[in-house]
């Protein structure tokens, strides 16, 4: 438990958290071949194919960023454009069966790993913190980046 001079500010703590979670995520994604945007590029292409629009906006990059990196990761054989059945002139991102099996593996730990980072509280306190962040996140409009271990990958997939 903290001492009471080891308290800090929302400011500091979400800063530090966010820190902390992209350092594990970097470490993790680096330990199974890629780079920790591949990571998260592949984390959200587990619940569906995503068209190049969609996934600009769940990862908050411009569309020639976006471009590059589904190029390496398509290079790399973890993804694949193919046609859209909606919009002949668009294209959608799915996974490979490679990617399928790198993502199912690299998700597995890297959640092992974030959940590691809370082993110091008890349940109460590990519910009240996932309560106050989770209204952060929805207040926020962030964009689904990582599924909820809580919800089961195979809920999420098509």
């Amino acid at each position: 438990m903290a001492k009471h001079g080891d308290q800090i500010g929302v400011v500091g703590a979400l800063v530090r958290s966010a820190f902390l979670v992209d350092a594990v995520y970097t470490g993790s994604a680096r330990e199974y071949g890629i780079t920790q945007q591949q990571g998260q590029l592949l984390c959200v292409l587990m619940a569906r194919p995503y068209g190049m629009g969609e996934l600009g906006t769940a990862l908050g990059l411009a569309k020639s960023s976006l471009t590059g990196l589904v190029d390496r990761t398509e290079r790399n054989g973890l993804v694949r454009r193919m046609s859209d059945p909606q919009d002949t002139r668009a294209v959608r991102v799915t996974l490979t069966p490679r990617g399928r099996k790198l993502v199912d593996e690299f998700y597995a730990e890297t959640c092992r790993r974030i959940d590691e980072l809370a082993a110091g509280l008890d349940a109460t306190e590990r519910d009240t913190l996932a309560g106050l962040l989770g209204r952060v996140v929805v207040d926020n409009k962030v964009p689904m980046v990582f599924l909820d271990t809580d919800e089961g990958v195979a809920d999420h997939r098509d």
